[in-house]
Parts: C-alpha cells; structure tokens; sequence
C-alpha cells in the first residue's frame, strides 16, 4: 500500500502554481522532498495534511481522499510538523500533553513523557522560552505521541545542533522499521537526507524534477569534471546537469551512457540536487 498516491496535483498562488505533479509515497519508506526557497515544498504538505485546497487533481493519504469523510476518520493516523511551532506561547509542554490527549484517542502520555526526557525539553518551561530547535523537538514529539502511520515533517532538523539532528533521523529510522508507517519530510540539509532516505524528490518552480529510489539514483550517476573547451567529448543525452565558470566545468552525467575513455567520479546527492538544479536556471 502506498502511503500517499498523487496525480496531476496543482495549487495556484497569484504568480506561482505548484503542478502538475506526479508521485508515490509507499509505506514502509522514508522520502525526502528538497528544493530552493520558493519551491513549493511547504504548499505540497498543507496539501498532504489537508490545511489547504488543490485546484485540480487527485491526492490519496493512507487510502483515503484528501478533505473526505474517510480522510477526517484516519486524522490521528497523520502526524504534521510545521516549519514553525503552532503551540500557544504560555504553553507549558506538560500543558500540550493535557489539551492533546483529549484531541487525540490514540495519545500515548508515556511515550510523550519518554520523547520529553530523550529530547531534554522541560516540561513546566512555557514554549515562548524555548529556542526554535527546541519548539522543532516538541511538534515532533506531540506528533509522534499520538501513534499515527504517516510523519509529514517540514524542515525538522532545522535549527538544531548535528547531535540533536542525528537524535532525530535516528526516530525516524526508528518509526519506519514498522512497515505500515512512511515518512516525508522536507529539508535544505542535504546530508540529512542521504543518511536516511529511500526516496528523493526535487522541486524547482513548482515542478517536479524527479522522485528516485536515493541509492540508483547515487549509483546511475556521476560527475565529470574537466576544462570547459573539452565539454564536446560528453555525448548530449548522457549530460543531465552542468556548471560552468567560465573555465572548468562538472557535469552530471548517466554512467551508462559515457564513453570508456571519460573518467568519472561518483556522485552525492547534494551534487546531484545542486547541478541538476544549476542546469535547469542556466536553460530559463
């Protein structure tokens, strides 16, 4: 089954439109979702969560279409991290455990109290004293508290120190031993990503750029790098991405498809992200 299933997705804000988008989310597999500022990628999960309306298209959580009465029934089974805390400042965490746990039937106080004590959060500091890394701590541990399946996380890692931020991808890998459970989440820390994700997908512009399994798209890859006057040895359709500066180049490139006589290295996915990204500006 597939945790979320999307087809032919747009949402228009004035001057931007997010779409048409494509893609599959299956259970069992943690995907993350990368792209500038501006993107969409915050717009594409208000989507998922259902905060806002599409325009057109078809948007399936957990089997269950987007704003019906099936979709409202699975609510608890959605956890959502906002990019920002939505908790009343004069909140205490131990005050969120008292107003959730009459919102959600599935709400687990021990292992709200667990992720408390593993996350250092004090539990009678109102949440206007916490730092923001801190705030991040709490939304995921209220998300998480109330047992749902699927984890739709906006920049979770933001704003911690890389200690915290490996705690966190070591949660998440954590909830996805659990087959039925899938996670999305966004970020702009591209190594985060690589350590933990099964799946890529790249926005630019309110496009879709790809969604890839991470590990064929590392190993169908690689890059050359090479003075910019031998750029004409690269066969056309195997150059997925390039960036110049005005001597050099690198050139994201398909393995299979080089000639024996170019020497490539392999790739990552930042360099993956960034190339393709740089190429699809140079081309506008």
């Amino acid at each position: 089954m597939n945790a979320i299933e999307i087809k032919g997705l747009r949402k228009g804000y004035g001057n931007f439109t997010l779409g048409e988008l494509d893609f599959t989310l299956p259970a069992g597999c943690i995907t993350g979702l990368v792209g500038e500022n501006g993107a969409g990628k915050s717009t594409l999960l208000r989507l998922i969560v259902g905060m806002i309306k599409a325009d057109a298209g078809s948007l399936r959580v957990l089997g269950a279409p987007v704003g019906g009465k099936k979709f409202r029934a699975l609510r608890e089974e959605l956890g959502y991290v906002p990019d920002e805390s939505y908790f009343p400042e004069m909140l205490t965490p131990r005050d969120v455990a008292a107003v959730l746990s009459r919102a959600y039937t599935r709400w687990d106080g021990a292992a709200y109290a667990a992720l408390l004590d593993r996350f250092a959060l004090p539990a009678r500091k109102p949440v206007r004293s916490l730092s923001r890394g801190m705030r991040m701590k709490l939304s995921l541990a209220a998300a998480l508290a109330h047992r749902p399946r699927l984890l739709v996380l906006d920049e979770p890692t933001g704003g911690l120190d890389p200690v915290a931020r490996d705690g966190i991808l070591d949660i998440l890998n954590d909830f996805t031993r659990d087959e039925t459970h899938a996670v999305l989440l966004s970020s702009h820390i591209l190594s985060d990503l690589e350590k933990i994700c099964d799946y890529v997908a790249l926005l630019r512009r309110g496009k879709l750029l790809f969604c890839e399994e991470k590990d064929r798209l590392t190993e169908s890859c690689a890059v050359v790098r090479l003075p910019e006057r031998e750029l004409d040895i690269l066969p056309e359709h195997a150059v997925l991405g390039l960036r110049r500066n005005g001597y050099a180049a690198e050139a994201l490139v398909r393995r299979d498809a080089l000639p024996p006589s170019v020497t490539a290295e392999r790739t990552t996915l930042e360099e993956i992200v960034l190339l393709l990204s740089k190429h699809e500006t140079e081309r506008e």
